[in-house]
């Protein structure tokens, strides 16, 4: 999967223990399977645009927000591999 995928998989399980619920209860509250969101923590399934707003919504969140906090993942980890690979040289 890409790096973007897998920062939302992040973004979504942050925003989730920060609610501090289970899987299970954010699935309930998002009307999803809880494997599904399990799968979608782990960055093995892409969510649809569905699937993120109904998350988003669970969550007390825009869709674009919790987007944006994935892309953010996204790039705080490319910029930490970057400092490492420098690191490293």
């Amino acid at each position: 999967m890409t790096a973007l995928v897998e920062s939302f998989g992040i973004a979504v399980r942050q925003s989730r223990e920060a609610q501090g619920w289970s899987q299970e209860g954010l699935a309930e509250r998002s009307d999803l399977n809880r494997s599904y969101v399990g799968e979608i923590e782990r960055g093995r399934a892409i969510a649809s645009l569905v699937t993120v707003e109904k998350l988003a919504v669970a969550l007390g969140v825009t869709p674009s927000t919790l987007v944006t906090r994935g892309e953010a993942i996204s790039h705080a980890n490319l910029v930490r591999g970057i400092n490492l690979m420098a690191i490293a040289c």
